[in-house]
């Protein structure tokens, strides 16, 4: 992973306090912080700058926070970069809607700057961890998993895909046949210092199931148990 003093972040509120404080915590903590006060500016910053995670709260003013994180999952040159919504909502349903929008993090407000701060490092730190592929290809039938190049193809056409769910992808089908628990797929592309509840996955799944069309199917889903990619 890069040094802090390295990483960018890219924070987004409409509140100058909350701006304030974030940008003083991550300073402190050795990052770079760029701040953006609505969802236009955060785009725009977002395009700009590449910055390494965005922080962005859901309630801003004239676009919701989690437009904004559609469009930036959309973008091609924004769409792999990790996401931690912010939001005073505690809500069940605003979660599940962040996280099947590719989020990789939740936090409600209040929160406390170390909480925050080891929420930034953890999923950074699962960004950055490329295992070492024993091959470069992976595939099954139309679908194709470049490990190397970090890309996927669905029948010649690319798939763009966050890191959470390209590391999913990967898990399941270097395990073809084998059922993977819930607490397994956690650990193995999240990482064991994850903040994330285990019902988390399902909604990952259905995501990567979405994005992969009809390719989705070789993701099956075995009841009480987990996940395990469809064996010949």
């Amino acid at each position: 992973m890069q040094k802090p003093a390295q990483v960018r972040i890219l924070v987004v509120d409409d509140e100058p306090d909350i701006l304030n404080l974030l940008e003083y915590n991550l300073k402190r903590a050795g990052f770079q912080a760029i701040l953006a006060k609505d969802g236009p500016e955060a785009i725009e910053a977002a395009k700009a700058h590449r910055p390494d995670l965005v922080l962005l709260d859901i309630m801003l003013p004239d676009m919701e926070g989690t437009e904004v994180l559609r469009r930036l999952k959309a973008l091609e040159a924004t769409s792999l970069i990790p996401i931690i919504m912010l939001t005073a909502k505690g809500e069940e349903v605003d979660k599940i809607v962040g996280f099947e929008l590719g989020a990789e993090d939740y936090i409600t407000k209040p929160f406390s700057p170390r909480e925050l701060i080891l929420r930034v490092k953890a999923v950074l730190k699962r960004s950055s961890e490329r295992p070492e592929p024993q091959d470069k290809t992976v595939s099954y039938n139309e679908l194709s998993v470049d490990l190397s190049r970090h890309k996927v193809t669905v029948a010649g056409k690319p798939i763009e895909l966050s890191s959470t769910e390209f590391r999913l992808l990967t898990e399941l089908m270097q395990a073809k046949g084998r059922v993977l628990t819930r607490d397994t797929l956690l650990d193995r592309a999240w990482g064991r210092d994850c903040f994330v509840i285990p019902r988390t996955v399902d909604t990952h799944v259905r995501r990567l199931r979405s994005k992969l069309g009809a390719a989705g199917e070789y993701i099956e889903t075995v009841r009480g148990a987990g996940y395990r990619f469809k064996e010949d």
